[in-house]
C-alpha cells in the first residue's frame, strides 16, 4: 500500500494520481480518518505516559497522598484502555479503506484508462509474408494434433484443454531456454508454492480488489495464485534486507490459475485466456533508487527472449488507467498474430515501487534506520501463448512449423510435422 504521509505531506498528489486511473475518490474522509487514528493513539500514548510517571510517584507517598495518587492512576488506566480501543478500531477502519487504495501512478506510465491508450515505445522484428494463405493457431493446433480443448472442455470446463505430443515438448523447451538465460543474468531459479494464505494475495495487492479472478479452497484457508509473483514477492515477508544483498533477483516457474471472470465474449477460440496455464516469472526486490534502471533491466531480458524467438513484436507502455493496482508503471510486449492482423500482449513488466513491499513488510537496514525496498516483476515464458506465436508466425506452405533456432537445442527437433 501507499505510505499514509501522503495523505498528510501531499494529498494532491494522490488525488491526481487516482484521477489519472480514472477513480474519482474523495480523499477528505480517508485524511480525516488518518488523523483521528493517529491522534487518538497519540493520545493515549500521553496517557499511558502520564500514568507510568503516577506510578512511580506512589512509592515516595503516603497516607491520603499515596491514596489519590493510586486513584489517579487508576483513572488513567482506564482512560487509557478507551484510548486504545478507540484508536484500534479508528486504525482498523483506517486500513480497511486504505488497502483499497492502488499504488501511485509513475509520471511517465501512459495517459488513458484503457489499452487502447497504451502509447507505443517501438517496433521490433518484420511481420511474416506467407506465399501461401496462413492459418489461425487453433486450425494449426488442431491440425497437427497440439491442443485438445474439446477434451479439455468435458473434462473440466471451458477454458481448459490438453496439451499434446511435440507441444508438450515445445513447452518444456520454453522453459528450460527461458531459464537458462535468466540464470546467466543473476536470476534464481525457485519453484515455489501454488497454494498460498491470503495475506500473500493481500500483500502483493490481489486482495481484496481481485478476489473475484482467485479459485480459492476455503476449508484449508488457502487461493490458487494467478501468477507465482505472490509467492515469490511473499518469500520474503516481514524480512530485513542488508542494503549490500539487495537487489534479489529470482525467476519462478509456476503453474498459474485464473477465473478469468467478466472475460465472457473475450478470445472466444478459448486458447488464449485459459485457467490453467504455466509461467517463468521474473522478481526483483531492489533498493527503491533502483527500481527506474531494474525496470528498464527487465524489460530488456524480456526483449531478449522473444528475439531470440524470432518473433515480431511491439513495446507499449501501459495507460494509467489499465494498470493493476499495485503497479506503478507497466510496460507490455505484444507479439504479432497473422491471423488477426494485429499485436496481442505475450508478456509484461511492472514496477510496483514499495507498495507491495509495505504490506508485506519487506525492509532493509540503512544509517537513518529500516525502509521499505521496491519490487518489481516481469513475465520471462508465459508459455502458452508464446506457443500461439510460434505456431502461426513459423507455420510452413506444407502445413509444418518451423522452430526457431533457439530453441531446437532443448527440442532436439527444428519442426513440428503435419
Amino acid at each position: 500500500m501507499i505510505d499514509p504521509a501522503i495523505l498528510r505531506n501531499d494529498p494532491k498528489r494522490l488525488v491526481r494520481s487516482l484521477r489519472r486511473r480514472g477513480l474519482e475518490i474523495d480523499v477528505a474522509p480517508i485524511v480525516e480518518l488518518e488523523e483521528a487514528a493517529r491522534k487518538t493513539r497519540q493520545r493515549a500514548e500521553e496517557v499511558r505516559a502520564a500514568q507510568k510517571e503516577s506510578g512511580r510517584e506512589i512509592a515516595r507517598l503516603q497516607g491520603p497522598e499515596k491514596e489519590a495518587a493510586i486513584a489517579r492512576v487508576s483513572a488513567l488506566s482506564d482512560v487509557f484502555k478507551a484510548l486504545e480501543g478507540e484508536a484500534e478500531k479508528l486504525a482498523a477502519q483506517f486500513e480497511e479503506v486504505w488497502a483499497t487504495i492502488p499504488n501511485l501512478v509513475d509520471d511517465t506510465a501512459a495517459e488513458g484508462h484503457t489499452d487502447a491508450d497504451n502509447i507505443e515505445v517501438k517496433r521490433v522484428g518484420e511481420t511474416p509474408v506467407f506465399d501461401f494463405d496462413p492459418v489461425d493457431f487453433t486450425t494449426l493446433g488442431n491440425r497437427l494434433d497440439l491442443i485438445d480443448m474439446d477434451r479439455g472442455a468435458k473434462v473440466s470446463g471451458s477454458r481448459f484443454g490438453y496439451l499434446k505430443g511435440q507441444a508438450v515438448m515445445l513447452e518444456f523447451g520454453l522453459v528450460r531456454f527461458a531459464l537458462d538465460r535468466l540464470v546467466a543474468n543473476g536470476h534464481v531459479p525457485i519453484v515455489p508454492p501454488v497454494l498460498v494464505r491470503e495475506e500473500a494475495l493481500f500483500g502483493t495487492g490481489f486482495f481484496p480488489g481481485d478476489r473475484e479472478q482467485v479459485y480459492s479452497v476455503p476449508d484449508d484457508g488457502l487461493h490458487l495464485v494467478g501468477t507465482s509473483e505472490v509467492a515469490l514477492a511473499a518469500y520474503h515477508g516481514d524480512e530485513i534486507f542488508h542494503a549490500e544483498e539487495l537487489p534479489k533477483r529470482y525467476a519462478g516457474f509456476s503453474t498459474c490459475f485464473r477465473r478469468e471472470a467478466g472475460t465472457y465474449g473475450k478470445d472466444t477460440q478459448g486458447l488464449f485466456r485459459v485457467h490453467q496455464f504455466d509461467k517463468v516469472e521474473m522478481f526483483v526486490f531492489c533498493r527503491p533508487e533502483d527500481s527506474p534502471a531494474e525496470h528498464e533491466r527487465l524489460l530488456a531480458l524480456e526483449e531478449n527472449l522473444v528475439q531470440a524467438l524470432e518473433l515480431p513484436y511491439r513495446v507499449v507502455n501501459v495507460a494509467a488507467g489499465d494498470l493493476g493496482s499495485s503497479a506503478a508503471k507497466k510496460y507490455d510486449i505484444e507479439a504479432w498474430f497473422p491471423s488477426q492482423q494485429t499485436y496481442r500482449e505475450i508478456t509484461s513488466c511492472s514496477n510496483t515501487t514499495d507498495y507491495q513491499a509495505r504490506r508485506l513488510r519487506v525492509r532493509m537496514r540503512t544509517e537513518s534506520g529500516n525502509q521499505i525496498v521496491h519490487t518489481l516483476n516481469g513475465t520471462a515464458v508465459a508459455v502458452g501463448r508464446l506457443i500461439l506465436a510460434i505456431l502461426e508466425n513459423h507455420q510452413q506452405s506444407d502445413g509444418s512449423v518451423r522452430m526457431p533456432a533457439s530453441l531446437v537445442p532443448y527440442l532436439g527437433f527444428d519442426q513440428i510435422g503435419p
